[in-house]
């Protein structure tokens, strides 16, 4: 039985990574680097900032201090909270989905972005009391594509009275993703996986239970009734 439903930020509620890759680029030039959109989307997109700042160090084989490490994590949230202070546009069909999906299931998020940087995000899109749940990159020691921000928003939902008996178990819950190590992190978790093309093409994404180009594509009846 499909008993919650968590969503990951980025690319699927907020039209926000194009905003990213161009601040990690910025970041990747000032130190003489070239960072490419396709190089973004293909090996950067489902990791948190630390994550990103990491891996980018790592593969142009450059050693990386947590002090240098911790001032960068600064900058970026400094310059993106500038660049967020008004909103962002939800994906096309999210803010439906969300209120419909609502209505029905306890609502999680489980992302790499700042509990923060989600929050103003959510107000201003006129979401956030429809999520009882928000596990961030404030509450993980790893990035996706570990299973730790899904694991952390599972527990979280089991405080939830409707969901603490029985306790709710992975595999009652859908996940939602853009990114394909995202799906990846879900089903670590032992979680059903929706995919949506917003970030890549769907044949990237062939490895999560669900396929679809976008949520107007999305037959919400059709995957709780797999869950059965």
């Amino acid at each position: 039985m499909l008993r919650a439903i968590i969503f990951d930020f980025d690319g699927i509620l907020v039209d926000s990574e194009p905003l990213i890759m161009k601040l990690i680029q910025e970041m990747a030039a000032r130190e003489g680097w070239v960072l490419t959109e396709d190089e973004y989307f293909g090996d950067y997109l489902a990791l948190d900032d630390r994550g990103v700042i990491e891996h980018l160090w790592r593969t142009h084989g450059r050693p990386l201090s947590a002090p240098r490490r911790n001032e960068l994590l600064a900058w970026k949230a400094n310059a993106y909270e500038k660049i967020i202070h008004d909103g962002l546009p939800a994906i096309p069909g999210a803010a439906e989905f969300v209120l419909d999906a609502a209505s029905r299931f306890p609502l999680a998020i489980a992302s790499g972005s700042l509990r923060a940087e989600i929050e103003h995000l959510l107000r201003k899109l006129g979401l956030r009391e429809k999520f009882a749940v928000l596990a961030t990159a404030d509450d993980c020691e790893r990035s996706k594509p570990d299973p730790e921000v899904y694991l952390k928003a599972l527990s979280r939902l089991r405080e939830l009275p409707m969901l603490r008996e029985p306790a709710l178990e992975p595999f009652e819950c859908l996940a939602i993703e853009d990114a394909p190590l995202g799906v990846v992190s879900a089903q670590a978790a032992g979680m059903k996986c929706l995919a949506l093309a917003h970030s890549r093409h769907q044949d990237d994404l062939q490895h999560a239970n669900w396929v679809a180009s976008g949520f107007s594509d999305v037959n919400l009846e059709a995957i709780r009734a797999a869950f059965k």
